[in-house]
């Protein structure tokens, strides 16, 4: 398991068919999906930034499952909009059947 190097770096990635392998495929889901719009920023805006996030996974007996790559928005603050009110937070099942018993 050790010896597979997970890159840390995009241009790593590139250079790894592979990963460029994975992150081409989570690239043409992301668009099939239509996951993003192109508009124009309003002014005072700054962009959310992306980042690459590269994963492993593992079979039970230790061969390699898959190799993952995910385009995820970096946590930062954007002008005046506070985005952290945009998401609700979500109980499992679980939870409240403990509460309500």
């Amino acid at each position: 398991m050790d010896s597979i190097k997970i890159p840390t770096r995009v241009e790593e990635a590139f250079n790894d068919l592979k990963w460029a392998k994975t992150m081409n495929i989570e690239m043409e889901a992301l668009q099939k999906n239509n996951t993003w719009d192109i508009v124009d920023l309003p002014k005072r805006m700054k962009p959310v930034g992306c980042k690459w996030v590269f994963t492993v996974k593992y079979n039970a007996d230790g061969t390699v499952e898959r190799y993952k790559a995910r385009l995820v928005a970096k946590d930062e603050y954007c002008g005046e909009v506070d985005y952290q009110d945009a998401f609700a937070p979500v109980a499992k099942m679980n939870t409240i059947r403990v509460l309500l018993s």
